[in-house]
């Protein structure tokens, strides 16, 4: 089904949190809005609405085995997404959040399974973007930030990509112009007995040597 994306305009250095207001109401109405973060372009949605789950999933073609990644803004938020906090979560927080790390926890049990790809487990950021930070404290709920792609085609780091890919499928997209980082974050796995890199990106290895 081919939808009328709505765009909305702003910059990223010196936007107002009312510009993103519209999109806010987007997302607890449980539309889908792609919006730049500190890496790429992320899929924004409610993660306690199912429909708009759905929607994520089906607007990328991505598997529902896989889980969607959480951005929050608050580490209050951490309490109604996690069973508990696992060893070492506070340190790594305290060190790289904000930033582009995503780490992966057991999910509370109030999370619907669907958002963990039926893993039970969910991975979290707080990203250092202040867009998308100011997105999520006008939605009032964390957000999926699963990138605004194709599964199968490469993340999008400006609104002309996100359209050129999933325009028509998308309900809204914040055009903040490009987004400069090249990697996406670095993913942590908590859940397990040690310290483990699922994926290594722009936070390096070597910077978490000392948590191995």
């Amino acid at each position: 089904m081919h939808i009328d994306t709505e765009i909305i305009s702003v910059d990223q250095k010196k936007f107002k949190e009312s510009e993103l207001t519209p999109a806010g109401i987007a997302i607890r109405a449980g539309l889908v809005v792609a919006f730049p973060t500190d890496t790429f372009y992320g899929l924004g949605a409610d993660p306690f609405n199912l429909a708009a789950v759905e929607r994520v999933y089906h607007i990328k073609g991505r598997p529902r085995s896989k889980p969607l990644l959480l951005l929050i803004d608050d580490l209050e938020q951490i309490t109604i997404l996690t069973a508990e906090l696992p060893d070492g979560f506070q340190e790594l927080a305290q060190e790289f959040w904000p930033g582009p790390l995503t780490i992966v926890m057991r999910a509370s049990h109030r999370l619907p399974l669907k958002v963990t790809g039926g893993t039970g487990n969910i991975g979290l950021r707080m990203p250092r973007s202040r867009l998308a930070r100011a997105l999520i404290h006008s939605a009032g709920v964390p957000l999926t930030a699963t990138s605004a792609n194709l599964s199968t085609l490469p993340s999008c780091t400006t609104a002309s990509q996100v359209l050129g890919q999933i325009g028509g499928r998308v309900d809204m997209l914040i055009d903040g112009g490009t987004v400069l980082a090249d990697k996406p974050s670095t993913v942590v796995d908590l859940t397990g007995p040690s310290f483990k890199i699922i994926r290594e990106g722009v936070i390096s290895k070597s910077k978490l040597k000392k948590w191995l």
